[in-house]
């Protein structure tokens, strides 16, 4: 429909295989992004139906304070890094060069763009939820997955080193491969058709 009444923005145009998905993951210091501090960025790019293992970025940001030791035993990232870390602002300006021109895309998006926007109120764009996307893609393997390791061993995905932000975004950098080679099965041939299927599942439930 969006097609039909040209109501599609340049980004809907781009070609899946010509897209620059920037595949993201934060590391915070508690599960309320409302509240809770960034700890660290991870991201990889996917282009042209692979992972650029060129095209990445990685950064611990410098707290106050150390989070809480049940958090630190989830994300590894101990007192001292977390103090000894990089400067918020000069890691988060990196990132937004970084991720300028790609379609930012996480599993369960919405945690990843609260924690950001909170760290960097001017950068506002539109995600892709990788949660959202594999469901209303493959409605069959959905009965049996719904968590990021479910969806991960359904395609025999290896992730040795998870809840480490560069190696979590890794990995739905491989699951969002899989998804956009199905897309393309599915006749899908830009992001407008793939953020539509994700809209239409969102609005669903």
């Amino acid at each position: 429909l969006a097609k039909i009444l040209g109501l599609r923005s340049a980004e809907d145009a781009v070609a899946l295989r010509a897209a620059r998905w920037v595949v993201v993951d934060c590391e915070s210091s508690g599960l309320d992004p409302d509240s809770d501090r960034l700890l660290s960025i991870g991201a990889v790019a996917v282009r042209d139906g692979r992972v650029d293992h060129a095209d990445t970025y990685g950064a611990l940001l410098r707290q106050t304070e150390a989070s809480a030791v049940p958090n630190i035993l989830i994300h590894g990232i101990g007192a001292d890094a977390q103090l000894g870390g990089r400067e918020p602002a000069t890691a988060l300006d990196e990132f937004a060069r970084y991720a300028a021109g790609g379609i930012p895309v996480a599993f369960h998006a919405a945690f990843d763009r609260t924690l950001l926007a909170r760290a960097m109120p001017g950068w506002k764009r539109r995600w892709l939820d990788v949660a959202e996307l594999a469901p209303a893609l493959m409605p069959g393997r959905a009965r049996t997955c719904r968590s990021l390791d479910e969806w991960l061993a359904a395609f025999s995905i290896e992730h040795p080193a998870r809840h480490e932000a560069v190696a979590d975004a890794y990995a739905t950098a491989q699951l969002l491969l899989v998804l956009l080679a199905e897309a393309e099965r599915q006749g899908m041939v830009d992001a407008g058709d793939l953020f539509a299927v994700e809209r239409g599942r969102r609005w669903l439930g």
